[in-house]
């Protein structure tokens, strides 16, 4: 059963933009975004199973320079497909 899950990602200083670079490169890495709040990237990724996202994490990604620490949160339900944003109001129907 493929694994879901959100690696949060503490950078040093100055290294976003790099980090999240150097992420997207990754296999396993669907996205990776350099953000603003708590941490400083958050990525999306896949894998085969726990085992092989923990491989991911410790082999791969903590080992990127400019990585200082993740906190990875496992995707255990999905929601209906995304829709178009924006609002409906004001549209003719």
């Amino acid at each position: 059963m493929t694994v879901r899950a959100y690696v949060f990602v503490e950078c040093t200083l100055g290294r976003a933009l790099q980090v999240a670079e150097a992420l997207v490169q990754v296999p396993g890495v669907e996205t990776a975004h350099a953000v603003t709040g708590a941490f400083d990237v958050i990525a999306f990724v896949t894998a085969e199973d726990l085992v092989v996202l923990g491989d991911l994490l410790s082999q791969r990604i903590h080992r990127l320079p400019g990585v200082l620490k993740t906190t990875t949160n496992v995707v255990v339900e999905s929601t209906a497909p995304s829709r178009p944003t924006g609002s409906a109001r004001g549209k003719p129907a």
